[in-house]
């Protein structure tokens, strides 16, 4: 239907003698906007639970897109394929090495987080995994320290969530938990939820 429109619009204009500049700047415009709506949006900043999970469901073909449904609802069976779609699409490795760490954290192999995390530039989300690696060896009090410097509040929270429930302070850690949907959108509130409706249930039990 869009493009149907855009069509018809661009006859209209071009019967009417309307400037090529002027027809193409609103094609151009009305393009970014359906683009915001359709993708960007929900990818971003969408809050609802379901229109987050139906865009992605249909993101096959997009397997940097899709990996998260298939880690959020542990697809097992999907996993591997579509990290070995993301290799083939992605060759470099600093581009490969989010991917892997979430993967690597997705199957409990702290080696491969480990080795993921040494081909990822300096940002939150290698801070986010360097993290996640001392918590998982016991080094909370680090873990604490280190995830100061995480500009990202959903993610501060999300880390403070697991290291409370790690410590089986429960009340506290449904608090972090609470903090890190707030603050986050699209598909890592999305993947959130899901992890939380699993460990930490009474934390989603008010949110759609």
């Amino acid at each position: 239907m869009f493009y149907l429109a855009v069509f018809v619009f661009v006859l209209f204009m071009t019967w009417n003698d309307y400037s090529l500049i002027l027809t193409l700047g609103v094609v151009l415009v009305a393009s970014l906007i359906m683009f915001m709506l359709r993708f960007y949006y929900p990818l971003s900043l969408e809050t609802r639970i379901d229109r987050v999970e139906s865009f992605l469901r249909k993101q096959q073909k997009t397997p940097g897109v899709y990996i998260y449904y298939v880690f959020a609802n542990r697809l097992d069976d999907e996993a591997e394929l579509t990290m070995e779609q993301i290799r083939g699409k992605y060759t470099q490795k600093v581009t490969q090495a989010t991917y892997s760490a979430a993967y690597g954290f997705y199957r409990k192999d702290m080696v491969a987080v480990h080795e993921a995390v040494q081909n990822m530039r300096l940002s939150d989300y290698r801070t986010y995994y360097e993290t996640i690696l001392l918590l998982e060896d016991g080094q909370s009090d680090e873990a604490r320290e280190r995830l100061q410097s995480i500009k990202k509040q959903w993610m501060r929270s999300t880390l403070l969530a697991g290291i409370e429930l790690k410590a089986e302070n429960r009340d506290t850690a449904i608090q972090h938990a609470h903090e890190a949907l707030n603050f986050s959108r699209g598909v890592n509130r999305y993947v959130l939820y899901k992890e939380y409706e699993r460990v930490l249930p009474e934390a989603v039990e008010h949110i759609s």
